[in-house]
């Protein structure tokens, strides 16, 4: 299993970069930031200095959608970023939430973020794609630095979308029965594209909190929950609730209006509808005995990659702790 951050970009740039720094000195493989340009800082600079600032670890968004930037620019931004890191760049993508919603606009939909995402992945390692009419191609971008397409997906046509396209699935949340579900369609869709489905890489996203005392370590994570059900309720909109698992539905029956100006903050009003039973679900928290056996059921639903969403405060010691338990579960 490799192991990841995210960065929610609302830090001063240089501690960012001293966070990936030590994530990769305690064998982390992938470091990630959020792509959410009004709420917190544009990615691209920030990604720029760490790649600039690492030797090893593979770095992107997690995750950018098509519709705030043209996928040209999307496309320029990485191709560029490969040439800085010397081909470490991977694009996480969706259909978009806080960077959208933000801005009282909805997610786009799921054929332009097939779409998109074709033309990017094709953009940036060099190839020609029409685009709005007109041929473009980057000829500057190398096409020996491949792009590793990751897709967020929540519903089973996202899901199965990603099965056709993606090289790797990101599933928000550590729970291994609703990880097993969604792997169902991701590999319904790749077999429909007639593609291995154990080529599809899997990550795992989540905050995790260790400390002996649950009450504390459930409310420094209880914020993800909450972010979780924007998409949630998003598939409630799209989707009859029995085609639904309710181990994935049933929290938010209680859950009131949300504030994207606490998104993902520790503490927020958005989160007092979340119980600890989801909390001990969605994320991981507890001592690091309990981490180590969360992993293990990860890694045996299929779980590739366990991304720790590093953002609940304290974000050093978190990462002093979890370096005792990578070497664990690295090969």
């Amino acid at each position: 299993m490799d192991f990841a951050i995210t960065l929610k970009l609302d830090m001063p740039p240089a501690r960012s970069v001293a966070l990936t720094r030590q994530a990769e000195a305690a064998g982390f493989s992938y470091g990630w930031v959020f792509d959410s340009h009004v709420l917190w800082q544009e990615p691209y600079p920030l990604l720029t200095l760490m790649a600039a600032s690492t030797e090893r670890m593979r770095l992107g968004t997690c995750v950018t959608n098509p519709a705030v930037r043209d996928v040209t620019v999307t496309a320029s931004a990485l191709a560029t970023l490969n040439l800085i890191s010397g081909g470490r760049m991977d694009l996480g993508i969706g259909r978009g939430d806080s960077s959208r919603r933000v801005l009282g606009k909805k997610p786009t939909t799921l054929e332009n973020l097939e779409t998109a995402t074709r033309k990017i992945q094709a953009l940036a390692t060099g190839a020609e794609v029409e685009h709005e009419g007109a041929p473009v191609r980057l000829a500057w971008a190398n096409p020996a630095y491949n792009l590793p397409v990751w897709v967020a997906a929540y519903g089973p046509k996202a899901l199965h979308l990603t099965g056709r396209i993606a090289d790797g699935v990101i599933l928000q949340f550590a729970d291994p029965d609703l990880i097993r579900w969604c792997l169902t369609f991701v590999h319904e869709g790749a077999r429909a594209a007639g593609r291995d489905p154990a080529a599809i890489k899997v990550m795992a996203a989540a905050p995790v909190w260790v400390a002996d005392d649950l009450a504390l370590a459930r409310d420094r994570v209880r914020w993800f929950p909450a972010l979780v059900s924007n998409h949630v309720v998003d598939l409630l909109s799209r989707y009859d609730p029995a085609e639904l698992p309710p181990a994935l539905t049933a929290y938010v029956e209680n859950r009131g209006t949300y504030d994207y100006r606490q998104h993902a903050e520790v503490g927020s009003s958005n989160a007092t509808f979340v119980s600890d039973e989801v909390v001990d679900r969605f994320c991981i928290v507890g001592p690091l005995e309990e981490h180590r056996r969360r992993l293990e059921e990860l890694a045996a639903v299929g779980v590739d990659q366990f991304n720790i969403y590093l953002m609940s405060g304290d974000e050093e010691t978190c990462l002093e702790q979890y370096a005792r338990v990578t070497p664990e579960f690295c090969a």
